[in-house]
């Protein structure tokens, strides 16, 4: 199979993870990044240590690509809209997205397979998502993930047979929305873990324990609850995020120190501005995709307070402190 991938991030990764059974082609649109990973095969600001074999021809012309039997997206969610229509008339076959986020378009979050599915209407579209860390993908380390298909797309089956390898192991899914629901909403909710561990570790220097482990389980189980409900609104299936996509896809992010997420809201937590420590930790999904969440939230009438306080942290100067405070003083309810 030929397996052309769009990104030089998570998408080196796979590209290495696939080179040694599929004919590989790494696609980046800029020139200069091109020319460095041909000469060292090595994208040391993202993923330093993980090498790509010489059979991955990487390029940044885009006729390269065309004749894939899978085209692979993996750009930031904010960069997809734009890439996809400057690779319009190269794609062939089935895309899969591997990305994590939502895209506004005209005041309205929409998933990134719709996105897709915008420019390529004609081509089945799947997504792949899970507990997938780059790093680890790269050097080789065990991971499991979902494979969902578009409701044009019965191929999802070939891909897991195709796609999966000794140390990639892809399930099937039906479930689209909840797949993507599940890999877009977990990166706030791990914004907001990093949050809280920065806090704790702030006033620890200063002899205070008001947050601990204990804190950090009820917010990961709370946010599962927030975004099994949103999901659930928009279609998903409950049991979904349960799954890779849904809590284990959570449990890594919220735990991680490969996850950007939890290195932003760490800095976050422990005083910086939420614009500041995106800046300098770089692409942060979780703080692109909270506005989203949050206006799906109100416009599906969901209660989501997580998201409510973390907005509040981020773009309305809003403490931790007082954030946790309105969390563990709200009205007492059923746990569902």
């Amino acid at each position: 199979m030929k397996v052309s991938v769009i990104g030089c991030g998570f998408g080196l990764a796979l590209a290495k993870l696939w080179s040694g059974r599929h004919e590989v082609v790494l696609y980046t649109k800029f020139a200069e990044e091109a020319d460095v990973l041909r000469r060292t095969r090595e994208n040391v600001r993202v993923l330093p240590g993980v090498l790509l074999p010489d059979s991955v021809r990487v390029t940044s012309d885009a006729a390269d690509i065309k004749g894939a039997d899978y085209t692979v997206f993996a750009v930031p969610s904010q960069f997809l809209d734009s890439t996809c229509a400057e690779l319009i008339p190269y794609l062939t076959g089935t895309i899969i997205s591997v990305g994590k986020g939502f895209i506004n378009i005209d005041g309205k979050p929409e998933r990134l397979s719709e996105i897709i599915k915008t420019h390529y209407p004609h081509h089945p579209v799947s997504v792949i998502s899970g507990p997938c860390h780059a790093e680890e993908v790269g050097r080789g380390i065990v991971t499991c993930a979902v494979c969902a298909n578009s409701a044009d797309n019965a191929s999802d089956t070939d891909i897991v047979n195709t796609l999966s390898t000794d140390t990639f192991r892809l399930y099937n899914s039906s479930d689209l929305i909840g797949v993507e629901i599940g890999g877009a909403l977990k990166n706030p909710i791990a914004l907001c873990a990093g949050v809280l561990k920065g806090y704790e570790a702030q006033n620890k220097l200063h002899g205070i324990a008001t947050t601990g482990d204990n804190t950090f389980a009820a917010l990961v189980t709370r946010g599962l609850a927030e975004i099994t409900r949103l999901g659930t609104e928009m279609g998903a299936d409950a049991n979904t995020f349960s799954g890779l996509s849904g809590i284990g896809d959570l449990i890594v992010t919220c735990g991680s120190e490969h996850s950007r997420n939890r290195r932003a809201g760490f800095l976050i937590g422990q005083g910086m501005s939420a614009a500041d420590a995106v800046k300098q930790v770089g692409t942060v999904e979780g703080y692109t995709a909270l506005p989203a969440m949050r206006d799906l939230a109100h416009q599906y009438r969901v209660s989501a307070p997580i998201a409510e306080e973390l907005y509040g942290v981020c773009f309305e100067n809003k403490s931790p402190a007082e954030a946790i405070y309105n969390l563990v003083t709200r009205p007492y309810k059923q746990e569902r």
